[in-house]
């Protein structure tokens, strides 16, 4: 599984949940991130339809998957998880996958919905994409600047 993502073209991030994926692309430039869509996760058969839909209509050339890290630096067992559904992303996709520290995303993209004076389940609605968005944002300006990705294992 590849870290190296291409410098052109829709990336996608995912903001990884058992129950609920947050999905955040890229303009082609790879220049804006976006939020895109929450997706309730329906079984592998389901789960793999919707992705592979998701990568052809939105052109899709790499993923970054967050990658939940304990403040000590840790990784934790959501890492783990984290990391099993990045390996599965790319056998499923043959797409190269990366994987980035995701650490306050869901914190901050809580905090940006709580200002918008939104009701709790209008913010529910869009945490998990706008995390996404967070997350990608946040890939494309660290670790394209320093081009260090988190390690792959």
């Amino acid at each position: 599984m590849a870290s190296e993502l291409p410098r052109t073209g829709r990336l996608a991030a995912i903001d990884y949940g058992t129950v609920r994926l947050g999905v955040a692309i890229t303009d082609p430039e790879q220049r804006l991130a976006s939020p895109l869509e929450n997706y309730t996760r329906r079984g592998d058969d389901a789960d793999t339809r919707w992705l592979r839909n998701l990568i052809n209509v939105e052109r899709i050339v790499g993923i970054v998957v967050g990658l939940p890290i304990h403040m000590s630096g840790e990784e934790s067992q959501k890492s783990r998880e984290a990391r099993k559904f990045g390996q599965w992303l790319n056998e499923l996709t043959a797409l190269p996958v990366a994987f980035f520290d995701e650490r306050y995303t869901s914190a901050h993209a809580e905090a940006l919905l709580q200002g918008a004076e939104l009701t709790k389940k209008r913010r529910k609605e869009r945490l998990d994409k706008l995390a996404a968005q967070i997350l990608l944002t946040a890939y494309l300006e660290s670790s394209r600047a320093s081009d260090k990705p988190l390690p792959l294992d």
